[in-house]
């Protein structure tokens, strides 16, 4: 028996339907054995200031970005410079992504900083990238709490 019910638009819980997507750029973003003498510094501003000046009111509080942050510090801290440990933890670092697209779905960050994330985990292949990308989100965070406004 077919049903005659047509779903209307969704009320309540979820992020809103945005129409642009991601406004910020993230090809700039490579660690490696040279990373870019700007990376920590320049490219992380730029980032910072694209999610503090794309997000809503309720989209991407410094807590939650901390919470991110935080993660990936203790996993750059249980990998050490250990490329064998890293390829032991590199699923449970990998699930960053999930968490952050679950923060995404409930409007807790927008989809600049989801990307961001998602860029920095995918960045991060084995001990020392792993170690730059908690630099890099270290200076980033550090930029996002100058720029982001009250």
């Amino acid at each position: 028996m077919a049903s005659n019910f047509q779903q209307g638009p969704r009320h309540g819980g979820g992020r809103p339907q945005q129409e642009r997507g991601p406004q910020i750029r993230v090809d700039d973003i490579r660690f490696s054995d040279k990373p870019d003498a700007k990376l920590f510094s320049d490219i992380a501003e730029e980032k910072a200031l694209a999610v503090a000046n794309g997000s809503g009111r309720e989209a991407n509080k410094s807590s939650q970005l901390r919470r991110f942050y935080d993660e990936l510090v203790m996993w750059q801290e249980k990998v050490g410079s250990s490329d064998e440990r890293f390829e032991e933890l590199h699923p449970y670092i990998a699930m960053l992504k999930a968490k952050v697209a679950y923060a995404l779905g409930r409007n807790y960050v927008d989809e600049n900083f989801s990307l961001l994330m998602r860029t920095v985990i995918d960045q991060s292949i084995d001990a020392k990238t792993l170690r730059q990308a908690k630099l890099f989100m270290e200076a980033f965070m550090a930029f996002y709490r100058a720029h982001k406004p009250s």
